[in-house]
């Protein structure tokens, strides 16, 4: 839309009021990704595969300094399914030592002194010391789901805690497609298989378990999850991993990258440094749907909320100290009126429920300048409009987080609430701008597509 005819802009004089001292103020958090960074990225191995790069090179570029080696076969993994209140399950013939029947359906329940009761209906079929195996001569039904191997039950306060213990390949059948859906290439498939086999195999919660069947460790859905596609993928890399100088190694896992994985160190802060855990470049994942993303506009009083204790006096804003590789946050400061506190940039994330730690925050500040305002000469001034621009209407601010010379959109909002493009000014090397306005009315500036608040020029 063209500019009118009486508008110019301005730039801040080197004594306007910091982004926190302005009338009203929006909050962005702009970011790159989706998970932890480390590793594979799943929709950048997606990428890969549909630039015709095969399994191995996938896994070769996530993983620096590695190689593909198969593990000697016969291994398990111990699930756990659930915990805490009663177990209905299906498909046994075996409860403990009992025969029952698999077109059944049994309950178990928790007794006092860590035993456990088998009913059907309200009768006791079986009862003993926990845990007791569950098998059958098929998948067993339980929770909903549907499991190859065994179920191992045991009396937990609160209830019953479901294992489920199944050959190592039957597992990662149940986790492909969980994690990567059937229909992408097969070589992205069959990367994925051999990072989740190599998770499982190196990995352990203990306590009687190993894996989790949600994101703590990797998602698990037993038979629900085998797909004619997965299943080829799982079976053309049976019993591979990853290894590094020989020995297997933790194959982590995520969506997104945003363009570029990171140090396992400035993801899980504090961890030891991995050779093959580095952060690298990750060209072709650029149209999955969270390589970029925004979160806000946010208050201030809204972004002090979600911060919570952090949070020392009045909230004024975030700022990073420390950024890995990627660039994701290592550490940042969350400043207040009446001292800072420091945090990690996975904890940032929690509070603030970002997807991803690669974020930027952008805090847009306006307000109309006073008559008298310490505003420079106008740059570009309309035919009419006055060389001494300190009576003339305008707005002034700050964008903190902005880059020196961005352009920013100044706009009006008309009779029916629509916002139309008015003149347009640039951030000074401070962040400020300002801006001569045509008229009274309300105002708000836009940066990169950020709308700032809107205030009203008398």
């Amino acid at each position: 839309m063209p500019r009118l005819a009486l508008i110019g802009t301005l730039a801040v004089a080197s004594t306007a009021a910091p982004a926190a001292a302005f009338a009203a103020d929006r909050v962005w958090i702009e970011g790159h990704g989706f998970g932890h960074g480390i590793g594979l990225s799943q929709e950048g191995a997606r990428g890969f595969a549909a630039h015709g790069f095969n399994y191995r090179r996938i896994l070769g570029h996530y993983y620096r300094g590695t190689a593909v080696r198969r593990l000697a076969s016969g291994r398990s993994v111990r699930v756990l399914l659930s915990s805490g209140g009663p177990a209905a399950f299906s498909g046994a013939s075996d409860v403990g030592g009992v025969r029952v029947e698999p077109g059944r359906t049994y309950t178990a329940v928790a007794l006092a002194g860590g035993r456990l009761e088998v009913r059907l209906g309200g009768r006791a079929v079986a009862r003993g010391p926990s845990p007791l195996r569950v098998r059958g001569a098929g998948p067993l039904n339980v929770g909903g789901g549907t499991y190859r191997g065994v179920l191992d039950l045991g009396a937990v306060p609160g209830g019953v805690q479901i294992v489920n213990e199944l050959g190592l390949e039957d597992y990662v059948r149940g986790v492909v497609s969980a994690e990567s859906p059937a229909s992408w290439p097969i070589e992205a498939l069959k990367a994925q298989a051999v990072a989740a086999r190599g998770y499982a195999a190196t990995t352990s919660h203990g306590g009687g378990f190993d894996q989790y069947a949600d994101t703590r460790s990797q998602v698990y859905r037993g038979v629900a999850a085998e797909t004619a596609r997965t299943d080829a993928a799982v079976r053309a890399t049976r019993g591979e991993v990853v290894t590094y100088h020989g020995r297997a190694v933790t194959t982590y896992f995520f969506s997104t990258s945003g363009g570029h994985t990171e140090n396992v160190e400035d993801s899980f802060v504090g961890a030891e440094p991995k050779p093959w855990l580095r952060g690298v470049p990750d060209p072709y994942e650029g149209q999955a749907p969270l390589h970029t993303w925004r979160r806000g506009p946010f208050a201030r009083s809204q972004l002090s909320a979600k911060l919570g204790d952090w949070v020392k006096g009045s909230f004024v804003r975030v700022a990073v100290t420390e950024r890995g590789a990627s660039p994701r946050i290592v550490h940042a400061v969350v400043i207040g009126t009446r001292g800072r506190t420091r945090v990690t940039g996975p904890e940032l994330k929690a509070r603030l429920g970002m997807p991803d730690t690669w974020a930027s925050f952008v805090d847009v500040s306006t307000e109309p300048a006073p008559a008298g305002a310490p505003l420079i000469a106008a740059v570009g001034l309309g035919a009419g409009v006055r060389a001494s621009a300190d009576a003339a209407r305008a707005v002034r601010g700050s964008v903190a987080g902005g880059r020196r010379g961005a352009r920013l959109a100044v706009q009006a909002r008309g009779r029916h609430g629509r916002w139309r493009t008015v003149t347009t000014t640039r951030l000074s090397a401070g962040g400020n701008y300002a801006a001569v306005v045509p008229r009274a009315g309300t105002y708000r500036v836009r940066y990169h597509g950020l709308d700032g608040p809107p205030v009203h020029v008398r």
